[in-house]
């Protein structure tokens, strides 16, 4: 095997193998965040989280980008930001649930006072109950709150309340986490699944276009430099190098100018690209040729 072969295999092993390294450092990173947010979340409130969230999503296009999926890398991020705003969510519910059973009080109190929320757009309204212990004195903490009509003023209820009047007293069925504990676990792993299956995607992208560069590398020692000079023969080696180094954009196409190839058909490009695992796009290109491997269109094979 010779030098140019050897540095090809080495490239191409890096290649497959920095996806998964990659989405491990973006693993760790995603299960960080989420605890962090989830942290400052009991203190803080949107003023702080929102910028932070911002950046998260930021720096998780950068990372998700790098793992070189033909998948928007945008789409990619959005879900992974709304799953782990889910877990933080979801958990801090937990947390106002636990922390009411651990320090709370358990009693019987009446419904004196029962309203609903004002109209807000299309914001639920929902339903307000004051409460009052058997003794005449209301039982501290803000309103007791249900999404639905489901107590009548008068009635009695068991209610675990808050000594502090830090949280709204719930029934002991609003207080159970079991949902929020395994519901936050869920939303996380499904972050994490959007990370794997992009790295995996990155892999399968990077392998395949190993292999069809690997298929024509005794050809690609023979062609010449890019230009004019160039046969129609070094103008698809060039060509099959631009697909397998050049990078996908947004959208996950790889755009290559036409007229560096003059010799070369749009259904020969086709043909090129095919071998390399991808798909030539038929619309919408305005003067490039764009390869991806799902297209809207697809130019037909020579």
């Amino acid at each position: 095997m010779n030098g140019g072969d050897t540095g090809f295999d080495e490239a191409r092993g890096r290649r497959v193998r920095h996806p998964v390294v990659l989405a491990v450092v973006i693993g760790g990173y995603v299960l960080a965040a989420i605890a962090g947010l989830f942290v400052l979340a009991g203190d803080f409130g949107p003023a702080l989280l929102v910028p932070l969230w911002i950046v998260h999503a930021v720096v998780l296009v950068v990372l998700i980008r790098k793992l070189g999926a033909k998948t928007s890398g945008t789409y990619t991020m959005l879900f992974i930001v709304a799953t782990s705003v889910m877990s933080v969510y979801v958990a801090d519910m937990a947390r106002d649930d636990l922390t009411l059973q651990q320090r709370g009080e358990r009693i019987t109190a009446t419904m004196v006072k029962k309203w609903r929320d004002a109209a807000e757009g299309r914001k639920a309204r929902d339903y307000n109950y004051t409460l009052e212990r058997e003794d005449g004195t209301k039982v501290p903490g803000p309103a007791m709150r249900t999404l639905t009509d489901l107590y009548d003023v008068g009635q009695k209820l068991t209610v675990i309340e808050d000594p502090r009047g830090e949280l709204r007293p719930k029934t002991p069925g609003q207080a159970d986490a079991t949902g929020e504990e395994l519901g936050s676990p869920g939303f996380a792993l499904a972050a994490l699944g959007a990370v794997g299956w992009t790295a995996w995607q990155g892999a399968d992208s990077a392998r395949r276009r190993s292999r069809g560069g690997e298929a024509h590398g005794a050809n690609r020692n023979l062609t010449g430099t890019r230009g004019s000079g160039a046969t129609p023969e070094e103008q698809e080696e060039q060509l099959r190098e631009a697909l397998i180094t050049y990078p996908a954009d947004r959208r996950g196409y790889i755009k290559v100018p036409p007229e560096q190839y003059p010799d070369v058909s749009q259904q020969r490009a086709a043909r090129i690209a095919w071998e390399l695992g991808l798909r030539a796009e038929a619309s919408g290109n305005r003067g490039s040729w764009r390869f991806a491997e799902k297209v809207v269109e697809e130019v037909p094979l020579d």
